[in-house]
């Protein structure tokens, strides 16, 4: 018996959800070069320094959010009045350049918005790391089957397959070593 395989139907407001958060990010440069700086102590001896002098292993990262906070807070409320959603008077900032929400219903597609997010991120600015938090166990193998699932669809939008993985705390090397999204 042959694979049986999923048939996706994009809906116009899970695009209209994607395109909200890229759209947070609308003048960034798109990225050239797979980086990253990680603190790796004093134990190492191959190092570079940065501006700030600190001392970081090169590696797979995004470049950094090169919009300024009020380019950024002006893209944020545009697309809360594009949205009709109340505009925001300052940045959420408590984990890095901007924190974004995205609510939709039970049942609509978020897990299939935020992995095609991940993809148009990619695809507009070049940035290939993303963490996936959930609360459990049971989300975490309905999100991993997700991406299996969706694999050959995003192959087919994107010319690029997700390298997914679950986080493990004892093989740390593995956030590392690749870039999330790959071109195949």
């Amino acid at each position: 018996m042959a694979d049986m395989k999923f048939k996706f139907t994009i809906q116009q407001y899970q695009t209209d959800a994607v395109n909200s958060v890229v759209n947070v990010f609308k003048g960034q440069p798109k990225q050239g070069v797979v980086s990253y700086r990680r603190d790796v102590g004093k134990e190492y001896e191959i190092k570079f320094s940065d501006s700030i002098d600190n001392t970081y292993l090169a590696g797979f990262s995004n470049a950094p959010v090169a919009l300024s906070a009020e380019q950024l807070l002006n893209n944020i409320r545009e697309v809360q009045k594009e949205n009709n959603i109340k505009e925001s008077s300052t940045l959420a900032k408590h984990m890095g350049a901007c924190s974004l929400d995205v609510e939709m219903e039970t049942g609509t597609g978020k897990t299939y918005v935020y992995i095609k997010t991940m993809f148009e991120l990619n695809e507009r600015y070049g940035w290939n790391k993303f963490i996936v938090v959930v609360p459990s166990i049971a989300i975490r193998e309905g999100v991993q089957k997700s991406f299996q699932m969706m694999e050959d669809h995003f192959m087919n939008d994107y010319g690029k397959r997700a390298n997914f993985f679950i986080y493990n705390s004892k093989n740390l090397t593995e956030i590392d070593d690749s870039p999330i999204v790959k071109s195949n």
